[in-house]
């Protein structure tokens, strides 16, 4: 018997519990879920979430996402604020609990400039020298795929040369990351939460992925922005299939976990499962409700959207 379920055993005794006094309610487990089997969809929470339950440090919380069903997880800041130690020990830790890696930021330029859609060539030296430092990290924390972002417009140059800019060092950041097996997913954010950026629409991100023309370089199909930017998700999915290698999770408004929110996350996430998605949909939203309770609800929220086949 493991050791937690031995304690909870001996807890549950009479002679115990009268002699402690414990009410029932202080015997309710802070994992309620612990029975439950694997989500049928590859479901990660990101670093953070559960903290309540499972305390600050990383490992923990990682061991508690395993515990609730989770078979991934997501570390948006892996690259920037853990240490390499903590990140070859992530990566040590799902591999132990054979869960998968998803995305971390792993390729971006700081600042409010326009960035990848020029063709100052210090920028792009700038930008391929951050993903070559990502191969490092991804090579310690198992991981695959990472977050590419392009960076803001320039009002002054053309769309069409922004465009050819940008796929010009996409191509030379896949010929770092293709023999490694790694992959960019350029995510199109919206609008409304990021304003003046170059790479908005899934449509866009599809042209530069054809271009491009390589596995290291997909499209991250956050459902949550292109609610906002374009809504059409499941004909947007439809059309950009191909060249989609990873989804991001959130309801609007809010950006919190599905069913809080006006997205039927139930058809969305039949329809990819049914097509034949079997990879990771980072879980990249706040809790709708605070403290213990809200991670809980986030928990039940994704057991009632889970994809069951009938």
């Amino acid at each position: 018997m493991k050791r937690r379920q031995f304690v909870m055993s001996s807890l549950a005794t009479p002679a115990v519990l009268s002699a402690l006094s414990i009410s029932a309610a202080v015997l309710q487990t802070p994992r309620p879920l612990l029975s439950e089997p694997n989500f049928t969809m590859k479901f990660a929470p990101h670093v953070g979430m559960f903290t309540h339950h499972a305390g600050e440090d990383p490992l923990d919380e990682i061991q508690f996402m395993a515990d609730q069903g989770f078979t991934a997880i997501e570390d948006n800041y892996l690259k920037e604020r853990r240490e390499l130690a903590m990140q070859e020990k992530i990566g040590k830790k799902i591999a132990e609990l054979n869960m998968d890696m998803g995305v971390f930021v792993g390729g971006r330029v700081m600042g409010k400039k326009p960035t990848l859609v020029t063709d100052d060539e210090s920028i792009r030296e700038e930008f391929l020298n951050s993903i070559r430092a990502s191969v490092d990290t991804a090579k310690r924390a198992n991981a695959t795929w990472m977050t590419v972002l392009p960076g803001s417009l320039d009002p002054r140059q053309d769309m069409g040369y922004q465009t050819a800019n940008v796929i010009e060092v996409l191509k030379r950041a896949s010929d770092i990351l293709a023999p490694h097996k790694l992959v960019m997913v350029l995510e199109p954010l919206n609008f409304f939460n990021h304003p003046g950026l170059f790479l908005t629409k899934i449509s866009q991100a599809y042209q530069i992925c054809k271009a491009v023309d390589s596995p290291a370089c997909k499209i991250l199909f956050d459902i949550y922005h292109q609610q906002i930017q374009e809504g059409n998700l499941i004909p947007n999915i439809e059309k950009a299939w191909d060249e989609i290698g990873y989804y991001q999770i959130g309801d609007n408004p809010g950006r919190k976990e599905p069913t809080t929110g006006e997205i039927n996350y139930k058809n969305v996430f039949k329809y990819i499962h049914e097509k034949g998605y079997q990879g990771i949909l980072g879980m990249e939203h706040g809790n709708f409700y605070p403290d213990k309770e809200g991670e809980l609800a986030v928990i039940k929220a994704y057991r009632e959207v889970d994809y069951k086949s009938s």
